[in-house]
């Protein structure tokens, strides 16, 4: 259906159309395989979609150039090849694409397929930022915070992210809160902070979901609510944030804000801590010695209380120490085995 739709158009578009000048004529053509690409890439034919960009592509067509170097910056359609992806972004930007002044910036800030030049890169986010890109503004901003390109100015950082936080972009929302916070580039202003943080929160931050959690949870510049405290926990923890889902596991735990559920509790200590988590790690380990919603386990406990050991917490140390004095020399070998060979997994295999 596609290539009927496709052939069609080209038709229409025949060079030999009456009232078009050539160049006008190339100009459609070159829409129409550009909405080809596209076509083909929502129906998985990456590399038929790499062909139809690159003939428009070699014939000017910025969104061409642009599609046909992302293709090769991420490899599909065709091979991974950032040298290849910049000569195409720098095509396309050259043109004013701000998608592409993205993109090419971030391969200069990163080095990938071109030198590491943050004065490129803060050149082409500029540009895009200029043309309204969110993004952009939010990684001008970000230069001007770090001196990465351009001369270190925090009221320039401010101003550019301000720009990017609203148009709604949440991650210069959240930037922002914690300008505001510290007065750095503005005044130092609390009610800001928050306002700022609750929006980013609202876009689906999830730091800012958390933090906004803290706050109700502990009553920090708002009313103390735990039941307002777990649903932004609820909703932090389920874009898997380690720090959220402890502090879910904390309020299940001890029915603040929620019913008493140890099992619920259980689980979501036990997401945080296969996220490396050392306070879950604890509160995991003291669920499996006592037994409270999972199945009583001296040696998964030891293992979680040893791994958070490691990881800093002298408490776990302490309690792993007092359950080693009930166990046998066996268990307390496989105990370390298990311990070892979770973190040797990267917490992928952690329980027997």
């Amino acid at each position: 259906m596609t290539n009927l739709v496709g052939q069609e158009l080209l038709a229409q578009n025949d060079p030999g159309a009456v009232g078009q000048t050539d160049g006008e004529q190339i100009a459609d053509i070159d829409d129409i395989r550009y909405l080809l690409g596209r076509q083909s890439q929502i129906e998985g034919d990456y590399t038929k979609a790499a062909q139809a960009y690159r003939l428009g592509a070699e014939h000017g067509h910025a969104d061409s150039q642009m599609a046909l170097g992302h293709m090769y910056s991420i490899g599909i359609g065709v091979p991974q090849d950032y040298p290849e992806a910049a000569y195409w972004f720098g095509l396309a930007a050259e043109q004013g694409n701000a998608v592409a002044q993205v993109a090419l910036g971030m391969l200069y800030a990163g080095g990938t397929g071109v030198p590491q030049d943050q004065s490129q890169a803060a050149l082409w986010y500029r540009l895009a930022a200029e043309q309204g890109i969110a993004d952009a503004q939010l990684l001008i901003g970000r230069a001007y915070f770090a001196g990465s390109g351009v001369p270190q100015d925090d009221v320039e950082a401010v101003r550019w992210i301000r720009l990017a936080a609203e148009q709604g972009n949440a991650d210069a929302q959240f930037t922002l809160a914690s300008a505001y916070s510290s007065g750095r580039g503005v005044a130092e202003d609390q009610i800001e902070s928050w306002r700022w943080r609750r929006l980013a929160a609202e876009h689906g931050h999830a730091l800012a979901q958390l933090l906004v959690g803290d706050a109700y949870s502990e009553g920090n510049g708002v009313l103390k609510d735990d039941v307002e405290a777990v649903r932004w926990f609820h909703l932090a923890a389920e874009q898997n944030d380690p720090g959220a889902q402890f502090k879910l596991g904390v309020h299940y735990a001890q029915g603040r804000g929620v019913l008493k559920d140890e099992v619920e509790a259980a689980r979501w200590f036990r997401l945080a801590a296969e996220q490396d988590n050392p306070a879950a790690q604890l509160a995991l380990g003291g669920l499996y010695a006592d037994g409270t919603g999972v199945l009583k386990d001296s040696a998964v406990a030891h293992m979680w209380l040893n791994i958070a050991s490691a990881n800093g917490v002298d408490l776990a140390g302490e309690h792993r120490d007092r359950i080693e004095s009930s166990m046998t020399r066996d268990e307390i070998i496989r105990a370390t085995e298990l311990a070892r060979a979770c973190m040797a997994s990267d917490y992928e295999t952690c329980e027997p």
